[in-house]
């Protein structure tokens, strides 16, 4: 996800917060019936209403959400606070409508205050990090390797009424460090903090520097791995592509400055 889509388009709506119009249930219909207009979009996928507790995501490109859902089933059985995944099936994937504001919502409305959204990151990841990894098609896990998120940000995080601060977005999961997943979290705030002339940059600095002390994991083993994966997002454009080196620096000298001495 872009800079752009961090800060705008999830500010507005989550993958998985109550809004938009629902219209006539479609639950019984899909996937026979038209599904109506999605309740929310993101990068490669549109968002519809099943029911009140059910939605549907689909994939525009057609790739395959089967992956996806093993690594969301896996991380549910150790109690990890992500949806219920009801089927997968192709580029569709049907799961659990979690309702409530994202974490970047929460902040953006001045309902959540900074630290503590930097703790709330820190505990997602520490929980995350207790879970091996599992093995996936064309590529076991080795071992140590635990799940990674690899795009866990304010705007991936719902704050559910039911269940506290779950978890969405599992596109890019797979097995790893839990360095590089600190590593990608700390990246994508710091794009926030480094565009200069951003609306959020300052609490995206703060938020960087709280996630960075309370995570407790170093990101530098895994930075510049992180970095080149970022640069080669797709969703980013030229001038937030940019701003990777920019921000792995700006990782760099304050996870730095968080190192015991």
């Amino acid at each position: 996800m872009g800079l752009r889509g961090l800060v705008h388009h999830h500010g507005g709506r989550g993958d998985h917060t109550a809004g938009g119009s629902r219209g006539e249930s479609t639950a019984d219909a899909w996937p026979y019936a038209p599904l109506g207009s999605p309740v929310a979009s993101g990068r490669d996928a549109d968002i519809f209403a099943l029911d009140e507790q059910r939605v549907l995501r689909r994939n525009r490109s057609g790739r395959s959400t089967a992956v996806e859902a093993s690594i969301v089933r896996h991380v549910r059985a150790h109690g990890f606070p992500a949806p219920v995944v009801f089927r997968a099936e192709g580029p569709d994937l049907e799961m659990e409508w979690l309702q409530g504001p994202t974490l970047l919502q929460s902040l953006a409305a001045g309902q959540t205050r900074v630290r503590e959204a930097a703790r709330i990151l820190a505990d997602l990841h520490a929980q995350l990090h207790t879970i091996a990894a599992i093995d996936l098609p064309g590529r076991p896990a080795l071992v140590g390797e635990v799940v990674v998120h690899l795009d866990l940000h304010p705007a991936s995080i719902i704050l559910t009424d039911a269940h506290g601060p779950a978890v969405v977005g599992w596109v890019n999961a797979r097995a790893g460090t839990a360095s590089l997943d600190v590593a990608m979290t700390a990246l994508i705030i710091a794009e926030v903090a480094a565009d200069a002339g951003g609306e959020y940059s300052e609490a995206a600095r703060r938020l960087l520097v709280g996630f960075l002390a309370d995570s407790g994991v170093d990101p530098l083993p895994a930075l510049d791995e992180a970095s080149r994966m970022r640069s080669c997002d797709p969703s980013l454009v030229i001038g937030e592509r940019d701003l990777v080196p920019v921000a792995a620096n700006l990782v760099r000298h304050f996870a730095e400055a968080a190192r015991p001495t």
